[in-house]
């Protein structure tokens, strides 16, 4: 019998790719850990480099509760973060220039963030990065009415994917990268990642105006308010630094 739909030859060799930081703004926050990777067609690493950077304030308790790094250690043991920057923006652009997908779960937050971290220290940042895949864009679109959460363990654990250390930037990357390529085997993805990434374009915009629907109608956001859906990359904020 048939096992699902034919693999998508994009699933044999997938770039992942994960930040933690000291928040969630992506126009004021900085990188604390960062992790690039290569997964085999079975979810193997077969390339890895992590970095840890001093990212040059200090790192609030709220996010040390979630990734586990403390100012006094950033500064002790992180890189600059100019260099860590620069590395990060250079290793996802290798792999990008190769044709080589990077999955990046809510990649919009994580290349983003990047990019204003980038142009903050006078590096060229990724302007328009693809191919990307984003799990969590691609699961909404094809399971758009499964309730629940989102997050990363909620998905790995509905894709029986194993994800230890949550909030650990090269586990987070990693399940990220077997989450995609579960996803190929569980839905008839686009056969090309350029396809599917100029989908998903589409896809996150219409959720984030449904997304908008939905908080205006309970009083969450003002009915002239929306949420930014563009993706990759989300829009400059007005006025932002």
């Amino acid at each position: 019998m048939p096992s699902g739909p034919p693999l998508p030859a994009w699933v044999t060799r997938v770039g992942v790719f994960d930040l933690e930081t000291t928040g969630v703004d992506v126009e004021s926050d900085r990188v604390v850990t960062a992790y690039v990777g290569v997964l085999d067609a079975a979810g193997r690493q077969i390339a890895a480099r992590s970095w840890l950077a001093d990212p040059g304030i200090p790192i609030p308790e709220g996010a040390t509760a979630v990734h586990g790094i403390t100012t006094q250690r950033a500064r002790a043991e992180g890189r600059s973060s100019r260099e860590v920057v620069a590395e990060i923006t250079a290793a996802l652009r290798s792999l990008l220039a190769q044709d080589v997908p990077v999955v990046a779960y809510n990649a919009a937050y994580d290349f983003s963030l990047l990019a204003r971290e980038a142009a903050r220290h006078g590096i060229v940042p990724l302007t328009a990065p693809s191919p990307v895949i984003d799990p969590l864009v691609i699961d909404k679109a094809y399971d758009r009415y499964r309730r629940g959460r989102r997050t990363l363990e909620v998905v790995a654990a509905h894709y029986a994917v194993v994800l230890e250390a949550a909030h650990e930037a090269s586990a987070d990357a990693i399940a990220a990268g077997r989450v995609a390529q579960a996803l190929a085997r569980r839905f008839p993805l686009p056969a090309t990642s350029a396809e599917l990434h100029t989908n998903q374009i589409g896809w996150a915009r219409s959720q984030a105006a449904s997304l908008t629907e939905y908080f205006v109608s309970i009083g969450r956001l003002d009915p002239e308010e929306s949420l930014d859906g563009s993706w990759p990359l989300r829009s400059m904020a007005a006025g932002a630094e």
